[in-house]
């Protein structure tokens, strides 16, 4: 395979960088000519898509289906409402690209005119044509092209639509702020019962009424998008985005801003401007107050410093507002104007320059005033990522030559064995040289198998949880009659089968305080908890099953117990596992020595696994269900064999576990793998068939744990000597660790963490204990350093706390 790599694609790249167009055929690649309608049997209630190929056909089925359909383009929020929210469509329809309307891109004479359909990035590759042709069309491509290269991924991109962008009407979307701040207009399209189509044009921050609704009627459709063209000089657009990271994240505030100076003998007059922003309303919102008060001002430093306190007033938010971080949000929208000056003064000298360059082009401007002065510190205040060059992704992994040793085999008369074997392969020494992993050639061609890779034998059926959706409750009854009706759904299985097949409910790596299923009558430990399992000929018949699966539960008695505070409070732990270090030596303080001590409290969240490949198991049963192949992914292959076994009532000679690779761990599948395994075994066995379980990425994360989150209460001392050199003296600390509702491996990783919490410091006076929380969460386990970093991190916590109270630097104080 490297060989044929090297031979085809290192000689003909053009060939293989065209293969994603060239694999499919031209008909296939083609627009229809013709209306399809196709009914979807893949599910049960899947739907019926239609694919009209003109824009008449198009609102003729948005006019007789009145609002009852869904337009999918890129499916990038039809997709998250089937799949999440589990909406059902009985019709979508999906408009062919040969409706040129709304799949094309043209530049008109006083606009930029773009279909509703069109693909951001087909959008971003249009406007960094027009950037590159200069004119009109620059002022208004470079901000839209600019933005689109942080908007979400490329994946996202490359399907999503302008259109469906603004009909979302998502308080936070990037475009829509920039569409408002440059008085686009949207065109919107509908038809009557005699197919006579009518227009109206809705200026863009007129669109959004309120909270994801828009002035959009049902028959109707955003048929295309218009952008009026800029000033070719004196005005000024300009893209503001602040978001946690700046790839594949939602904004936390964004902005975009448009201004149009005027020259005049005392400078530059404020003739008009635009500023819209997402993240501070419920919807995309203009800042009026603050446009009408820039409105006929000179362009100065002293006039957006007011600006901005009107600003910090008209977008005031309180403190409960969804989101959070009221404050640091409307500081951002006071940032982004602040930086909005600099950025105009900038721009305003770059067009100066050129009307002095190009006299002859610019005849009706002359004796020009001369732009606003910035201090040569504050020139940077314009610079922002979103205008920056997007670097590529890259990396490079470099080996060292070996080292080599003169040893023995070099003192000796006779010819050593070594060089012998050197001269057999020609000179060429192996050892120490990087060899390549064994499925490295599959892993970089995608043809590596993973469990849910595994081709399925004949009649296999698949899995899907039956899950809680409430916790601290009893569980009173499970009616799966429903579920059975389902087209596709063969069996419900809950604890009544395991007791039914003489097997063990119960597991737990060490302490075995779970259930593969939740009997009825017991408590509910928290949400996601497995109540059963539907299997189905196909996968979305096994969770149409499990979610038409009814569980009853009884009120809610008392306060559920969240976190490591309520856990303190309520006296919820798991006291066994309390465990406690203590080491005294005598005393370092003498006469003239200063004590400083502080005391606090250190926090540490979560975190989640995010191994590429969820949970997967792929359950055979063979020889009438006597024995059971189970392929899975797991770190704990001899786990997964004792409890499949214990859970089937099969000995586990007769149970084998095979797990040739694995897509990422981390110690998420240490234990937490294993409930997932006898979910499936137990289908198998009962059904007789191969059975697969894949955990979608949603309910992985809801089910299996993550990192335990600490809590570290401490009270330390250091002494300053008498040469003002700092010792360390007093550490008491209590820990106390999120473990969830069963106790899984928290003892263990409690104890690691007591082992580093002293750090590599060394305190003559050192009192630790350690005990884990029981609460409603899901069983927390293994991660990577279990336990260690928790601690370590609490111990350097507390020695910057020391550093700061000794007036030295942290560093200093280690």
């Amino acid at each position: 395979k490297l060989s044929h790599y090297k031979d085809s694609f290192l000689k003909n790249p053009e060939v293989w960088l065209d293969q994603p167009n060239s694999m499919f055929p031209d008909k296939l690649m083609s627009p229809p000519s013709t209306p399809l309608m196709v009914v979807d049997k893949s599910f049960h209630k899947a739907g019926t898509w239609f694919k009209p190929t003109t824009l008449s056909q198009l609102l003729s089925l948005l006019h007789e289906f009145k609002g009852e359909c869904k337009i999918v383009v890129g499916n990038t929020e039809v997709g998250i409402e089937t799949k999440f929210k589990h909406s059902i469509f009985p019709r979508l329809i999906a408009p062919s690209q040969s409706i040129g309307s709304i799949f094309s891109i043209s530049e008109e004479s006083d606009h930029l005119r773009i279909g509703s359909c069109v693909s951001l990035s087909t959008i971003q590759h249009k406007c960094s044509e027009l950037i590159g042709i200069g004119g009109c069309f620059d002022r208004i491509a470079k901000p839209i092209h600019d933005m689109l290269r942080w908007f979400a991924s490329t994946q996202i991109r490359n399907v999503a639509s302008l259109g469906g962008n603004l009909a979302t009407a998502s308080p936070i979307s990037d475009m829509n702020p920039m569409m408002a701040c440059m008085n686009a207009k949207l065109i919107i399209t509908s038809c009557n019962d005699e197919g006579v189509v009518t227009r109206r044009m809705v200026a863009v921050p007129e669109f959004f009424l309120s909270y994801r609704t828009v002035d959009l009627k049902p028959e109707e459709i955003v048929e295309a998008i218009e952008v009026p063209k800029a000033a070719p000089v004196f005005e000024y657009i300009v893209p503001f985005k602040q978001a946690r990271r700046r790839e594949d994240d939602i904004s936390i505030v964004t902005s975009g801003m448009r201004i149009v100076l005027n020259p005049s003998t005392g400078g530059y007059i404020i003739a008009a401007c635009s500023i819209a922003f997402g993240g501070l309303a419920p919807k995309t919102i203009v800042a009026k107050e603050t446009e009408a008060f820039l409105k006929g001002k000179v362009l100065s430093m002293a006039t957006f410093t007011d600006a901005r306190k009107v600003l910090m007033k008209e977008v005031r938010l309180p403190d409960d507002v969804p989101g959070g971080q009221a404050q640091y949000r409307v500081t951002l929208a006071s940032s982004f104007l602040h930086k909005f000056y600099y950025n105009i003064v900038e721009m305003l000298c770059s067009d100066l320059a050129r009307i002095s360059e190009n006299a002859d082009s610019f005849p009706h401007l002359s004796n020009l005033p001369e732009a606003p002065v910035v201090d040569e510190k504050e020139r940077s205040a314009s610079e922002s990522f979103v205008d920056e060059v997007k670097p590529s992704t890259q990396g490079t992994q470099k080996f060292p030559k070996p080292k080599a040793y003169e040893g023995l085999e070099s003192k000796m008369k006779e010819e050593s064995m070594a060089s012998k074997v050197l001269k057999a392969k020609e000179g060429k020494d192996e050892v120490g040289l990087p060899s390549t992993h064994a499925s490295g050639p599959l892993h970089c061609t995608g043809e590596a198998l993973y469990t849910d890779d595994i081709p399925l034998p004949p009649g296999s059926l698949h899995a899907s949880l039956i899950m809680a959706s409430t916790c601290n409750v009893k569980l009173l009854s499970i009616d799966s009659s429903l579920a059975l009706d389902t087209p596709g759904v063969v069996a419900v299985y809950t604890y009544e089968d395991i007791q039914q097949l003489g097997g063990d409910n119960t597991l737990g790596p060490i302490k075995q305080d779970e259930f593969v299923f939740l009997p009825v009558g017991e408590r509910v430990h928290f949400v996601g908890q497995v109540i059963g399992v539907c299997i189905a000929e196909t996968l979305e018949a096994s969770e149409s099953g499990a979610r038409a699966t009814k569980i009853e539960y009884s009120e809610a008695a008392e306060k559920a117990i969240v976190s490591i505070e309520d856990a303190i409070e309520a006296n919820s732990f798991y006291e066994f596992a309390r465990h406690k270090i203590d080491r005294t030596s005598p005393s370092i303080i003498v006469d003239g020595d200063k004590v400083v001590e502080v005391s606090g409290t250190f926090r540490c969240g979560g975190q989640e696994h995010f191994y590429l490949e969820t949970n997967s198991t792929l359950a055979v049963p063979s020889d009438a269900c006597t024995d059971l192949t189970i392929f899975c992914s797991t770190q704990a292959v001899t786990k997964t064999q004792k409890y499949c076994a214990s859970a089937t009532n099969t000995p586990a000679s007769k149970v084998v576990v095979r797990m040739k690779r694995m897509g990422g761990g981390f110690g998420g599948k240490e234990t937490r793998s294993v409930f997932a395994s006898c979910v499936a075994s137990v289908a198998a066995k009962l059904s007789g068939k191969a059975v697969r379980l894949t955990l979608g990425r949603d309910v992985d994360m809801a089910l299996t744990g993550g990192r335990h989150a600490f809590i570290a209460k401490y009270k330390a001392s250091a002494v300053i000597k008498k040469d003002y050199s700092v010792k360390l003296n007093v550490l008491d600390v209590k820990l106390y660790s999120n473990g969830g509702c069963a106790f899984d491996l928290s003892g263990p990783v409690m104890d690691r963490a007591l082992f580093h919490v002293d750090g590599p410091y060394y305190w003559p006076q050192f009192h630790a204990e350690g005990v884990p929380t029981q609460t409603v969460q899901p069983p927390h386990t293994a991660f990577r350093g279990f336990g260690g970093p928790q601690g370590l991190a609490a111990c350097e916590h507390v020695i910057d706390h020391l550093a700061d109270e000794c007036g030295i630097p942290g560093n200093t104080m280690r």
